[in-house]
């Protein structure tokens, strides 16, 4: 199957045929069980999608699939460095478990995702995408079931625990950022802690603590009761103007701006 260029996270319910389909695209993809079951083969290991399971495909994996009878999964879409998430997470395809909180995220996003279609062109269905993939990767790197096998290798084969610090770092997008309290922490000196966050999330702590703060903020704008200088303020940011910055530079719209799109 071809694709046009992804350049921003996408979600989207689909039902899978019967009739067994290959793929293969440059994007990282979570397949996120809902309703009934399909079947999907990443290099040659065959796994059964329920609702209390999902699998993430790296980019560039092919992989082939069949729907079990009537089914929906929902799908996210995800670019490298458009989210806030990992590399380590999809060092290679695997089926995981999900919990009963991802699960409930995962029914209400589709409940919302019936009126955003993928090939709309419009600032709320964009917004909708953004807000949505940002609450499933939180939700994800929360979830044991999603980070331990990946977590696991990655401790084994570089002694960092990534799902651990995206967490801390979740914790405390208020705080300055001090990378050698974090490495002590973590039990690594400075030079080689920030080799290894390197490795395992693919940027740099502050670059990566940056989208952090402005993927969370995205989920936050969703609530009016959160002014922009409190939004401001518990990401992290001196005040609102250097995050209205740093915002608009990210997603080309001021946070006002992103509030006031209507559904």
């Amino acid at each position: 199957m071809s694709h046009a260029a992804v350049t921003a996270p996408c979600v989207s319910l689909r039902r899978y045929g019967a009739i067994e389909a290959t793929d293969l695209h440059d994007f990282h993809q979570v397949v996120l069980g809902l309703d009934g079951a399909m079947v999907m083969t990443v290099d040659g290991v065959g796994q059964q999608i329920d609702s209390g399971s999902a699998w993430l495909i790296p980019a560039g994996a092919q992989h082939d699939y069949a729907g079990i009878g009537e089914n929906r999964q929902l799908v996210l879409d995800l670019p490298a460095a458009s989210m806030a998430v990992p590399e380590r997470l999809f060092d290679r395809a695997r089926a995981v478990s999900v919990d009963a909180s991802l699960k409930q995220l995962v029914h209400r996003i589709a409940a919302s995702a019936m009126g955003h279609t993928p090939a709309a062109d419009d600032l709320s269905t964009r917004r909708f995408h953004w807000d949505a993939a940002a609450r499933l990767c939180a939700a994800m790197l929360a979830d044991a079931g999603t980070t331990r096998s990946a977590t696991v290798s990655g401790a084994l084969g570089a002694g960092l625990d990534f799902a651990r610090i995206d967490r801390w770092l979740r914790a405390h997008l208020s705080e300055p950022l001090r990378i050698a309290d974090l490495a002590a922490h973590c039990g690594f000196g400075m030079r080689r802690f920030h080799q290894l966050f390197i490795e395992a999330f693919g940027e740099t702590p502050n670059r990566y603590l940056q989208r952090l703060r402005l993927d969370t903020s995205i989920t936050l704008l969703a609530d009016p009761r959160h002014s922009l200088t409190d939004i401001a303020l518990d990401v992290g940011f001196g005040d609102q103007s250097a995050y209205t910055h740093a915002f608009t530079r990210r997603f080309g719209l001021a946070p006002g701006q992103w509030r006031a799109v209507r559904h």
